[in-house]
């Protein structure tokens, strides 16, 4: 089923209007932890047998520099409060395998290739040698189709591809998901917003650091030469990262290690320094 966006939508998601501040404080935090590191390359496939199998560099350097992960905007489709319909405060939030919906929803589930997400939150102040635990983590993204659930036409009764985790002893919260599509106008991302602590998540307050994590696009483009993500393949054709209103100015914090294959699944990681 094909899902279309309007124009007003996407240019609120690629962070035009009032979030072009948000993007010039990203400028500044890039200038301000200097150049030194670089752009890390994009993903490259094993050597593998299966033409399927992939694998990226991690996105996190080993400098002494520890720069905090860019803020970027949460977009139209935040479901934290901030536009319309609070998921937060919805029993069953917590939850690790985030790819049906919960609740009183219509109780659907997202289809797509596997995906197991992993971000790890430390602490910027300490070189982000120092995890983050009892941190809390509440992602979202679209689905296979380009769709986000509450808003778009069609899943506005289902709340799946959000969820909160707390971070463990070593700063990680994990989510099973599905790779989500790619929607006219914006490169293949994650939206994530990070807590002091799990009561501050479910209470929507005191946000310690809003972003998104990017995918390499050689997984992009294996995840989409599979069934069910044909429009995206179109999509990403007239995209890059460097043209992306939010990752154009810079994407080497925010850019995913990925691994795994198609047929059994992919696992995107990600350090994010708050």
């Amino acid at each position: 089923m094909s899902r279309q966006h309007d124009d007003e939508t996407h240019e609120h998601d690629r962070g035009l209007s009032y979030d072009l501040p948000v993007l010039a404080r990203r400028r500044m935090i890039r200038l301000m932890a200097g150049t030194g590191a670089g752009l890390l390359p994009l993903m490259g496939c094993t050597g593998s047998s299966s033409p399927t199998a992939v694998t990226s560099p991690s996105a996190t350097g080993t400098g002494t520099a520890c720069a905090a992960i860019p803020e970027e905007t949460a977009g139209p489709y935040p479901g934290d409060g901030s536009n319309g319909v609070n998921v937060l405060k919805e029993s069953g939030v917590v939850r690790t395998d985030i790819t049906s919906s919960f609740g009183d929803s219509a109780g659907g589930t997202a289809e797509g290739v596997p995906l197991t997400l992993t971000l790890t939150v430390v602490d910027a102040a300490s070189g982000c040698g120092t995890p983050r635990k009892g941190a809390a983590v509440y992602v979202w993204h679209c689905d296979r189709e380009g769709g986000y659930s509450l808003y778009t036409d069609g899943v506005t009764e289902e709340n799946y591809l959000r969820g909160v985790q707390e971070t463990d002893d070593k700063g990680r919260a994990t989510f099973t998901s599905v790779f989500p599509g790619c929607y006219p106008g914006r490169w293949p991302h994650v939206h994530f917003e990070v807590y002091g602590s799990l009561q501050d998540a479910l209470g929507a307050t005191a946000i310690t650091s809003t972003s998104q994590l990017a995918f390499p696009k050689d997984v992009c483009d294996t995840v989409y030469a599979t069934e069910g993500y044909d429009a995206s393949v179109a999509n990403l054709r007239r995209l890059s990262l460097d043209t992306d209103l939010v990752f154009r100015d810079g994407h080497d914090q925010q850019l995913a290690s990925v691994k795994g294959s198609v047929q059994e699944g992919l696992t995107a990681s990600l350090t994010v320094a708050v």
